[in-house]
C-alpha cells in the first residue's frame, strides 16, 4: 500500500496498491521533491476514465516502470473531480503548450510546482508517433540531470505566459436583446439540422444551450429556438447515448448521430438533462420529454444514490464482459443471439427492429447499442414493455460497471434542483423527498459552522478539499429550487449563506468578475478563472444565476448587482462563442425577463386551492421565475410579506421590475401571467 490508502477519493484508492510510491497532492510531496532534488510527476484523472485505467494497467501497475519512477521522481496522483482547481491550472498549461488536452493528464513539474513538460496518455511502447511512457520518463530525467537551467527557464516562461492569459471580461454591463439575438444566430449557424445538436463528432449533450433556447423561446416566442431544443432532445433520447432500458445518459457520443456513446454515466450529465427534459415538457407537453425526465430521475435515485442519501459521481464505462476481461460498454450492448437467448425468436426479431440491433452491429465485434431508430409505425406497447423488462432483468445479471461513490457538492446541487422540479411537475413526491435527503446530507456533512463547503464526501466522511465556486453556486441553485418546490424557507436561508461566501471570497470587488477558487484557498501557480461552460455550467455563470434568484426572492440589491456585473462576461462572449456559455445566456434571459417573483398565499399546501396555484406557478415558463408559497403573514419567505388572501381564497401575486400585477385567485390568469 502507498500513501493513497487513506484517501477518500475512489480514483486515488484505485491506485493505492500500485507499486508506484504515490503521494496525494500536498505541500509535503513538493517538500519531498525539494529535499530529494527530484522532479514531480503529476498524474491527473478520474475513476470512470477509460484511458486512465488503461495507462494505470500498462504503466503504473508495472514493477519496472514503478521502480524507475520511485528512483527518479516524486509521483503525485490527483482526482480531477476532487481538485478541479489543480486540474484547471495544469490543463490550461497543457492546452496552451500542445493545442489539446484530456485525461489522463501527465505533467512534469519542478519542486515549486512549475510545469515544464506535458502530455496525456502515453503507451508502454512507441506507437502512432507517440513515444513510450518509459522514453518520456528517461527524457525528463535526463533533462533534469543535465539541463537543469534550461528546464527552469522553460518552467518560468510557462508560468509567466499563464499569468499573462487574462480573460477578456468585457466590463460589468449585462447583455441585452442584441447580444442574445446574436448568440441565437450563432447557434443556428452551428446547428446540425439533420441530427440535432451542435458541431461534429464527438457530440456532447448541450444541456446549458438547450436551457437557453427554451428560455429564449419563452421570453420572445422564437419558434426556431424551441425547434432546435426539441429536435436535439428527441435525437438524443432516441439515440444510443440514452440508455433505452434503464434510463439515463452516457457522457457523449463518439459519432455525429448519437449512436455509439462513451459509456460512462456521470451524475452531472443526468442531473442537467433530467431538468432540461422536464423543462421541455413544461414548454411543449411532449410525452417523450416527460418519459425521459422521469426515467432519468429514476435512474439517478436507483443507481447513483448512496447509503447516506447523496448521489454518487459516476458509473464506469468499462465492465467485465463475462470472461474476466474489462471491456468498454460490455454491460449495455447486445447481439441478435443474446436477444434470442433472453426473448425467444419472435420477440427477439421485434426487439432487433425496435432497438436497431443488427448482425453487423453498431459497435465493436458485431454488438449493437440499443437505440430507437424508427420514428413512426405502430407498435404493441404492452409487448415492447415486456421485452424491455425482460432485457433489463437479463442485463442486471451481467457484471455491473464500477461506481464512484464520491459525493461531489456541486453535482449534488444540480441533482437536487432536477429531482425537486421533476417531482413537483409530475406529482412524484418520492423524487422531492430524495432531493430533500440529499440537501440534508450536504448541510449536515459538507457545511461547517461558518457555512463553508467541503467539495466531496465518501461513506459519510467529508473530504479535506475545500469547495470551489461551482460548489457554492450549484448547491445554492439546488437549495433555491427546493425552496420554491417545498415552501420551506430554510433552503432560501442556506442558499443565502453560500452566496454570501461568493460575494466575500470569490468576487473581484472592482470588476465584478468571479474566480473559481476562494481568495483564501491554497495558492497555485495561477488562480483559476473560467467563465465558459464545460460538462457543467461554469462556476462564474452558475453563481450569477443563483445570485439573481436569491435577489428576486429577497430584494437584496447587493446580490442583484453582483449577478448583473458577473453577467458582463456573457455580453462579451455570448455573441462570439454561444455554445460555450449557454448557462450564462440562460441567466441573461432571466435578467431581461425580470425575473418574475411569484408569491402564493393560502391556508397551506394541504389545501387544494393553494396546491393548484403553487403547481401553476412552478409550471410557468417565464425565465428564472422564483416561487414562494406559505400562509398569510408567514415570515418563511420575504415575498410573502404583506400578501393577504383575496376574498378569503388562496391568492397569487406576480411582480417584476418593481411592478406587480393585480392579485389573482384564478389559476388560468396566473398561467397566462407566467407564460410569455
Amino acid at each position: 500500500m502507498n500513501r493513497l490508502a487513506h484517501e477518500t477519493s475512489p480514483y486515488l484508492l484505485q491506485h493505492a496498491d500500485n507499486p508506484v510510491d504515490w503521494w496525494p497532492w500536498s505541500a509535503e510531496a513538493f517538500e519531498e521533491a525539494r529535499k530529494a532534488n527530484k522532479p514531480v510527476l503529476l498524474s491527473v484523472g478520474y475513476s470512470s476514465c477509460h484511458w486512465c485505467h488503461v495507462m494505470a494497467h500498462e504503466s503504473f501497475e508495472d514493477r519496472a516502470t514503478a521502480d524507475f519512477l520511485n528512483e527518479h521522481f516524486v509521483s503525485v496522483k490527483v482526482d480531477r473531480e476532487e481538485r478541479p482547481d489543480v486540474d484547471a491550472v495544469y490543463m490550461e498549461a497543457v492546452q496552451a503548450a500542445t493545442g489539446q488536452g484530456g485525461w489522463p493528464m501527465t505533467v512534469f513539474l519542478t519542486p515549486d510546482a512549475e510545469p515544464f513538460y506535458f502530455g496525456t496518455y502515453f503507451p508502454p511502447a512507441p506507437r502512432h508517433g507517440m513515444p513510450s511512457f518509459r522514453q518520456v520518463l528517461e527524457g525528463v530525467r535526463g533533462a533534469w540531470a543535465d539541463r537543469r537551467e534550461e528546464v527552469a527557464e522553460v518552467a518560468g516562461k510557462i508560468v509567466r505566459d499563464l499569468a499573462g492569459r487574462e480573460i477578456s471580461y468585457g466590463g460589468p454591463d449585462a447583455p441585452g436583446e442584441e447580444e442574445l439575438a446574436q448568440a441565437l444566430l450563432g447557434l443556428t449557424r452551428e446547428y446540425d439540422a439533420q441530427r440535432g445538436g451542435f458541431g461534429g463528432a464527438p457530440k456532447f449533450p448541450p444541456s446549458m444551450v438547450v436551457e437557453f433556447l427554451l428560455r429564449h423561446h419563452a421570453r420572445t416566442g422564437a419558434e426556431g429556438a424551441l425547434q432546435m431544443a426539441a429536435d436535439t432532445c428527441e435525437r438524443m433520447a432516441r439515440g444510443g447515448i440514452y440508455d433505452q432500458l434503464g434510463g439515463g445518459f452516457a457522457r457523449y457520443s463518439v459519432d455525429r448521430d448519437w449512436i455509439v456513446p462513451h459509456f460512462e454515466k456521470m451524475l452531472y450529465d443526468n442531473a442537467l438533462l433530467c431538468r432540461v427534459y422536464a423543462h421541455l415538457w413544461r414548454a411543449t407537453g411532449s410525452e417523450l420529454a416527460r418519459r425521459v425526465a422521469l426515467e432519468t430521475a429514476d435512474f439517478m435515485v436507483r443507481e447513483l444514490r448512496t447509503e447516506q442519501g447523496g448521489f454518487a459521481s459516476a458509473l464506469d464505462a468499462d465492465s467485465d464482459d463475462g470472461t474476466g476481461k474489462h471491456v468498454e460498454g460490455a454491460y449495455y450492448v447486445w447481439t441478435p443471439r443474446q436477444l434470442r437467448d433472453v426473448l425467444g425468436d419472435d420477440d427477439a426479431e421485434l426487439a432487433a427492429r425496435y432497438f436497431g440491433v443488427t448482425e453487423e452491429g453498431t459497435f465493436e465485434h458485431g454488438r449493437s447499442v440499443l437505440q430507437l431508430p424508427q420514428s413512426d409505425g405502430l407498435v404493441d406497447a404492452d409487448r415492447i414493455a415486456s421485452v424491455r423488462e425482460r432485457l433489463l432483468t437479463a442485463r442486471a445479471e451481467r457484471p455491473a460497471p464500477g461506481r464512484d461513490d464520491k459525493v461531489v457538492a456541486a453535482w449534488n446541487g444540480l441533482a437536487i434542483a432536477a429531482l425537486a422540479e421533476t417531482g413537483a411537475y409530475f406529482d412524484r413526491p418520492d423524487l422531492v423527498d430524495a432531493a430533500v435527503t440529499a440537501a440534508d446530507l450536504l448541510v449536515r456533512l459538507h457545511l461547517d459552522e461558518h457555512a463553508r463547503l467541503s467539495r466531496t464526501s465518501k461513506d459519510g466522511r467529508a473530504g479535506a478539499n475545500a469547495g470551489v465556486l461551482e460548489d457554492y453556486a450549484d448547491v445554492a441553485e439546488g437549495f433555491l429550487a427546493l425552496a420554491s418546490v417545498t415552501g420551506e424557507g430554510v433552503w432560501l436561508e442556506f442558499a443565502g449563506f453560500l452566496l454570501d461566501h461568493v460575494l466575500a471570497r470569490f468576487a473581484d470587488t472592482e470588476s465584478g468578475a468571479l474566480y473559481d477558487t476562494a481568495a483564501d484557498a491554497e495558492r497555485l501557480i495561477r488562480r483559476p478563472q473560467d467563465p465558459t461552460d464545460n460538462a457543467v455550467p461554469s462556476g462564474w455563470t452558475a453563481a450569477a444565476g443563483a445570485l439573481l434568484g436569491y435577489a428576486a426572492h429577497t430584494g437584496s440589491e447587493p446580490h442583484r448587482t453582483a449577478a448583473e456585473r458577473a453577467s458582463g462576461v456573457v455580453k462579451a462572449l455570448g455573441p462570439r462563442v454561444p455554445r460555450f456559455i449557454g448557462w450564462g445566456l440562460a441567466v441573461a434571459e432571466a435578467l431581461l425577463d425580470g425575473p418574475r417573483e411569484v408569491a402564493i398565499v393560502g391556508p397551506g399546501l394541504d389545501d387544494e386551492g393553494t396546491r393548484t396555484l403553487h403547481r401553476t406557478a412552478l409550471l410557468g415558463t417565464a425565465p428564472g421565475a422564483v416561487v414562494a408559497v406559505g400562509t398569510p403573514g408567514s415570515d418563511e419567505f420575504p415575498l410573502l410579506a404583506d400578501r393577504p388572501l383575496s376574498d378569503g381564497r388562496p391568492t397569487a401575486y406576480v411582480c417584476r421590475n418593481f411592478t406587480c400585477d393585480a392579485p389573482t385567485t384564478d389559476p388560468e390568469r396566473l398561467r397566462t401571467a407566467l407564460n410569455g
